[in-house]
């Protein structure tokens, strides 16, 4: 089994996922720290860093597409469960390296990797009791109420499916102004603060099932503190470093290599 924490960073398409992966990994080596940059999207074209492991090796979209005459959609899913049949192979790489954390950029669409049972597989493979998931959300979603409602709901999924612990982080602030962040840190911290704002900006079905679906939320305990960060700016790693510290470690620094 591969040493150093496991990170997954989820989100949905477009949230950051990649540029915040490489950006982590610039700044964990500033501060000392080691990492493996571990690329699980089968379909992706081009990345701004270069993976120490890149799933696209073993599995690539193009490739499956021709050799079972699917369209992108199909291959797509093909391709999640290809993940995992080919998760020992790529394990095997990842026990050469001796790192701090590794690192795993997932596919862009959210659903291939948090609604598919290949994902869980492929998290036992690489070691579940080392990893967490940084669960990556949409500024653009954010900054409105029913938007930040939503992705929430996509976060408490992700959470109850895969099972390991999770931390939520706004991505992509320096598109957000101050108050927009205050905003929405507001509401990360207060059900009742989100629950006027809803009742205020929203009308109709669309405000009722929002606040029904905040009111679940609050009773089975999903919400809480909410981070922030951008791979322009570096801004927020230190917090992403040490959320994850108190989840590994109980918030003691990992010694670095």
């Amino acid at each position: 089994m591969a040493e150093g924490s496991n990170v997954y960073f989820v989100g949905t398409a477009g949230c950051g996922k990649t540029t915040i992966t490489a950006a982590f990994s610039e700044w964990l080596q500033t501060q000392g720290y080691d990492s493996v940059m571990v690329n699980l999207d089968p379909g992706a074209e081009t990345l701004p860093y270069e993976p120490d492991v890149d799933i696209r090796d073993w599995v690539k979209l193009s490739d499956i597409m021709k050799e079972y005459g699917l369209g992108p959609n199909g291959a797509q899913i093909a391709a999640a469960d290809l993940l995992a049949i080919n998760a020992p192979k790529v394990a095997t790489v990842l026990d050469e390296f001796e790192t701090d954390f590794i690192l795993y950029d997932t596919p862009g669409q959210l659903e291939l990797f948090a609604f598919r049972d290949s994902s869980k597989k492929i998290m036992e493979v690489f070691g579940r009791e080392k990893s967490a998931i940084c669960f990556l959300i949409d500024p653009m979603l954010a900054r409105n109420p029913n938007g930040f409602v939503s992705s929430m709901v996509l976060s408490a999924i992700t959470s109850f499916r895969l099972d390991v612990p999770m931390m939520n982080v706004v991505s992509k602030t320096d598109l957000l102004s101050e108050e927009e962040i205050e905003r929405i840190d507001a509401w990360s911290n207060n059900n009742e603060n989100l629950l006027n704002t809803l009742m205020d900006e929203i009308s109709g079905a669309q405000n009722q099932i929002s606040i029904e679906v905040l009111k679940a939320m609050e009773t089975v305990g999903i919400g809480g503190g909410i981070g922030f960060a951008s791979s322009e700016t570096m801004f927020g790693m230190e917090d992403i470093y040490n959320t994850l510290q108190e989840m590994f470690s109980g918030g003691e620094d990992k010694d670095s290599r």
